[in-house]
């Protein structure tokens, strides 16, 4: 998946879900700037983070990837 992808799920999910980048990101323990730059997809996405995002946003890893299994 291209980071641009990526970037767009994980904001949109954000904003689904009813955080700003400042409580996801407190809820996640990184700064805004971290969310940020994964949201505008300049940064490498470490899964680790993504499986913490999906946890809190209350999603399946899947689902915020778009990863599907064949």
């Amino acid at each position: 998946m291209e980071y641009d992808q990526l970037a767009g799920r994980v904001r949109a999910f954000r904003k689904l879900k009813g955080f700003t980048q400042h409580e996801l990101a407190a809820k996640l323990g990184v700064s805004v700037a971290i969310l940020g730059s994964l949201e505008r997809g300049t940064r490498k996405p470490d899964p680790k983070l993504l499986e913490r995002i999906s946890e809190t946003l209350q999603i399946s890893y899947d689902e915020l990837t778009a990863e599907r299994s064949q």
